[in-house]
């Protein structure tokens, strides 16, 4: 053949491969019928605290973009990045005044699409955070909301009158303490806010609220972002006719009466704008990961849709808040989890709970336990959403003065409650200064002590840190078809310190077994009933010392002990 003949022969393979991973990367699902975000792994990252990159001692955009090779290696498949809009920053960031532009502090739109060009270049995906229910007292809709009654805003948010002089329209609590009605002299009406007196609740049931609202994740979609968090989704709809809340006995955390918000929590009006919402998404092949506070399966189902037409990935919180380890709690937590019939979502941190190593630690096996807490959520059926830090056992930094907290809610809650500041600590990269977060000589919040020694750049060195069993976990949970596609069957059911299951794939299987005592436990598998009849495994990767001796027969665990091994027929 000649030259000639072969620069055209190759450039037709390469356009019809081009062609072929063009089409592969549009399909909407894989071969065994998932979507692309039922595989992947998605990380948290709250931007101010990622990492610094012009030394003003908050991080920014192109921080984050600095370390998208880091998160590669990992194994992060989509990045969640908390809210990065124009803010008054009274909530860091969930206040937003315009959701279709980036806070300078951040960086520049030029910024965040060149933040979307390398992650893409990388195949890794970005999610927003879409402050659904409530905007800024900045936001210029507010402005001009509360400028007169009769302004062209004013139906956007909910403006009513009190029972009588002084007195707010009801009794509903607001999240971050005292009422939820403000009231506003221009106009001489209360406006209604779940959460600070800066943040008013958006009126959903104006029509003009929701095409602007959806608008703005379009926006977004055609500058490549894959999805959205959509934040505190439970809390879109009050009722029309203002009930009272019943109350309850006792007190918060924040000091105010408790109350049953049976009139401004999950009303069902709330799942007609999710189907809705779920339809633009689609356009887009974008996925939905909700905030959703759900106390059963029930509640976790309806946020599926009953035609899992609305969120795609609702967070199990009842999974992450259950802060002691017990195999058959946990064991209970997944059942309800698999009873949903949507695809489950696990989380065990985030921006707004104390920090996993710390909820889940005895303060002597912490990283032991951080292995362990690893090893559950990674290889159960389902997409995980790691926290920044978690892969390195970052532990909280909480306030001991008031003067200290940023948080609005630990100003408010202190001493009580000291606020989520302790869980929002900068990165620790390495033992430097700052653990190489910032130049500045000061960060925004303050990194703890354990940064030197609980950091990404000594724990690439060191074989049996968090950091090296996180990246060897990834790699199995990405490249392990049962772990991918397998169906999750309970094992030993009556055993109270150790939680064990297989995820089942076809002729093959991966059996997950984690002590979750702090005593050496011996346990005995019969996998027959699940059609494996060999009574040996092998090792994919443990944590104990030595490693069991692959016999399903007799496994032996060291404390707080992690075993994955493989199972054939």
């Amino acid at each position: 053949m000649s030259t000639n003949l072969r620069v055209v022969a190759l450039l037709v393979v390469s356009v019809c491969l081009a062609l072929s991973y063009s089409h592969a990367q549009a399909r909407p699902v894989d071969a065994e019928g998932h979507a692309w975000w039922q595989h992947a792994v998605f990380y948290e990252v709250y931007p101010r605290s990622f990492a610094d990159s012009n030394g003003d001692g908050i991080g920014d955009l192109k921080g984050i973009e600095s370390k998208l090779d880091y998160l590669k290696e990992l194994g992060v498949d989509a990045i969640w990045i908390s809210p990065c809009f124009p803010s008054p920053q009274v909530d860091f960031g969930y206040d937003v005044s315009d959701y279709e532009n980036i806070d300078p502090m951040y960086g520049t739109m030029a910024d965040f699409d060149r933040l979307a060009k390398a992650a893409k270049k990388r195949h890794i995906r970005i999610i927003m955070d879409f402050v659904i229910n409530h905007t800024s007292e900045q936001h210029p809709w507010f402005l001009d909301s509360k400028s007169s009654r009769t302004s062209a805003h004013r139906d956007w948010y909910i403006w009513r009158d009190g029972k009588a002089e002084g007195q707010p329209p009801t009794n509903w609590i607001s999240g971050f303490g005292g009422s939820t009605w403000k009231f506003d002299p221009t106009t001489g009406q209360y406006y209604y806010h779940y959460f600070a007196t800066a943040q008013p609740d958006l009126n959903w049931r104006n029509p003009a609220v929701e095409k602007a609202m959806f608008d703005v994740t379009r926006f977004w979609y055609k500058r490549g972002v894959s999805g959205f968090r959509l934040d505190a989704v439970d809390l879109l709809f009050e009722d029309p006719d203002l009930h009272d809340n019943p109350v309850l006995p006792g007190k918060n955390e924040l000091g105010d009466l408790k109350t049953d918000e049976k009139y401004n929590d999950k009303l069902p009006e709330n799942h007609d704008v999710l189907r809705r919402l779920r339809s633009v998404a689609d356009e887009s092949d974008a996925v939905l990961v909700g905030e959703t506070y759900t106390i059963s399966a029930a509640e976790l189902k309806e946020y599926y849709g009953a035609h899992n037409n609305e969120i795609q990935l609702p967070m199990d919180f009842m999974f992450c808040t259950l802060d002691k380890l017990s195999a058959p709690e946990f064991r209970k937590q997944i059942a309800i989890a698999e009873s949903t019939g949507g695809w489950p979502t696990y989380v065990i941190g985030n921006h707004d709970m104390d920090r996993s190593f710390v909820r889940y630690g005895d303060g002597k096996h912490n990283d032991q336990i951080a292995k362990l807490m690893a090893g559950l959520y990674l290889t159960l059926r389902g997409t995980p959403i790691m926290y920044y830090g978690e892969e390195i056992g970052m532990e909280n930094n909480n306030p001991t003065r008031k003067e200290d907290v940023k948080d609005p809610m630990g100003v408010t809650g202190w001493p009580g409650y000291k606020g989520r500041d302790g869980e929002r600590t900068p990165m620790q990269w390495d033992d430097s200064a700052n653990a190489g977060f910032t130049q500045a000589a000061t960060p925004w919040l303050p990194v703890p002590p354990s940064s030197k020694t609980h950091n990404v750049a000594s724990e690439s060195k060191d074989p049996n840190s968090i950091l090296e069993f996180y990246k060897q976990l990834l790699v199995l949970h990405h490249r392990n078809q049962a772990l991918l596609e397998g169906d999750y069957v309970a094992l030993n059911q009556d055993d109270p310190n150790v939680l064990a299951y297989l995820r089942r794939y076809k002729k093959e299987a991966v059996l997950v077994v984690l002590n979750m005592s702090g005593t050496a436990q011996h346990v005995g598998f019969n996998l027959s009933a699940e059609g494996f009849f060999s009574a040996k495994a092998k090792t994919l990767l443990t944590t104990s010392a030595p490693a069991p001796s692959g016999r399903l027969d007799q496994v032996a665990l060291e404390p707080f002990a992690v075993y994955i091994a493989q199972v054939s027929r």
